[in-house]
């Protein structure tokens, strides 16, 4: 069940980093996605294996909805609309590119949702002066 927890994780980085977005950025899936306030300066696209829920699906088959962490992060400088929101529409493109889909290096794991509420953390940009914004990513497995 784990194994295919960070199999979802890896496939969402991957997939993450086959995309044509925007902006600039390589994706990469982390445990614990600390980072120095200096390192943000650079545009951070962070992957985490979040959690797993099980139900009954039928007799003898379960669903296994498999949960991944989505960040963008970045220290910014001004805060204004030229600066944010180029890394807001690149949080809703990431968002959207996954509605609907099967994961290609998962295919088993189907998007059931995405949760991206708030859209972005006002303590970050209030306290670090970082944009950052987290989706929760969920895929579903039947077996």
């Amino acid at each position: 069940m784990s194994s295919e927890l960070l199999r979802t994780a890896d496939a969402v980085t991957s997939a993450l980093n086959a995309a044509a977005l925007p902006l600039s950025f390589t994706a990469e899936r982390h445990y614990q996605p600390v980072f120095d306030l200096a390192e943000m300066k650079d545009l951070h696209v962070t992957v985490v294996p979040r959690g797993v829920e099980v139900a009954q699906a039928a007799r003898g088959k379960g669903t296994f909805d498999y949960k991944v962490d989505v960040a963008v992060q970045k220290k910014f400088e001004k805060g204004d609309a030229a600066e944010l929101d180029p890394l807001m529409e690149l949080a809703g493109e990431i968002a959207e590119m996954f509605r609907a889909k099967r994961l290609e290096e998962f295919p088993e794991a189907a998007w059931v949702k995405t949760e991206h509420a708030p859209v972005y953390a006002q303590e970050h940009m209030q306290e670090l002066r970082q944009f950052t914004s987290v989706m929760t990513l969920t895929f579903r497995v039947v077996r």
